[in-house]
C-alpha cells in the first residue's frame, strides 16, 4: 500500500499493518497522528527486515543492526531488535559458539583468525573469551591434520612447501606453529 499525504507519494506499507491502521481517503490527519503512524510502519518494516535476515542465517545484535539501518530508522531497528533478543532469537553468545565451532572444525582456522572473525562480525570481546574458553585449540595438532587431509599432494611439487606455508598463514597460523607441525611430520616419518 502505498500513502499519499497532499497527493504525494509519503510512505509504503502492507495490505496487514493499513488494515489494523486503516484512515479512509481524504481523512484530515495531524502532525502527530501521521508520525505515530510513521512510526507504526517502520517498526513493522524493521520486523519484518528481521525475521528475513534471521530466515536466512544468524547474525550478531550489531551486524543485524547495521543491515536494518540501511533501510529503517535507529528507533525502529533498536525496538526491532530489542523484541528478537526477547523472543530469543537473536543471542550474540550461541552466535559465537557457532562461529566458533564452523571456523574451528570445518574452515580449520587458528584461534587468532577465529577471534578476529567473531569482532569482525560484531561479536562483544567479553563474549568471545568467555565461549573460547570452553574450547581447548592446539594449532600445531590443526595445522598437522591439514597438512594430511588437503595439502600433501601439494608438498610433493617443487614450491609445494612454500605455498603451503603461504596457505597456512592465510588461515591464520604462526610461522613458529607451522613449522613445529613440519617438525613433528619430519619427526614421525623417520
Amino acid at each position: 500500500m502505498h500513502l499519499l499525504l497532499d497527493d504525494e507519494y509519503a510512505i509504503t506499507t502492507d495490505i496487514h499493518f493499513w488494515m489494523d491502521h486503516y484512515i479512509s481517503d481524504g481523512t484530515d490527519i495531524n502532525e502527530e497522528q501521521w508520525q505515530e503512524l510513521v512510526e507504526g510502519i517502520n517498526y513493522k518494516k524493521a520486523l519484518n527486515k528481521c525475521a528475513d535476515f534471521l530466515s536466512r542465517r544468524e547474525h550478531s545484535v550489531k551486524e543485524l543492526k547495521i543491515k536494518l539501518l540501511r533501510t529503517v530508522d535507529e528507533k525502529s531497528a533498536q525496538m526491532a531488535i530489542d523484541r528478537y533478543i526477547e523472543a530469543g532469537y537473536l543471542d550474540d553468545e550461541h552466535f559465537c559458539r557457532s562461529l566458533v565451532e564452523y571456523f574451528y572444525n570445518v574452515k580449520k582456522y587458528s584461534l587468532n583468525h577465529i577471534k578476529q572473525e567473531c569482532y569482525k562480525r560484531g561479536v562483544n570481546g567479553d563474549i568471545i573469551t568467555n565461549v573460547l574458553e570452553d574450547y581447548s585449540f592446539d594449532n600445531v595438532s590443526t595445522i598437522i591434520e591439514l597438512i594430511n587431509k588437503k595439502y600433501s599432494s601439494k608438498l610433493e611439487q617443487e614450491t609445494g612447501k612454500e605455498k603451503v606455508i603461504a596457505a597456512l598463514q592465510r588461515k591464520g597460523f604462526s610461522y613458529s606453529d607451522i613449522k613445529s607441525a613440519f617438525y613433528r611430520l619430519e619427526q614421525d616419518e623417520f
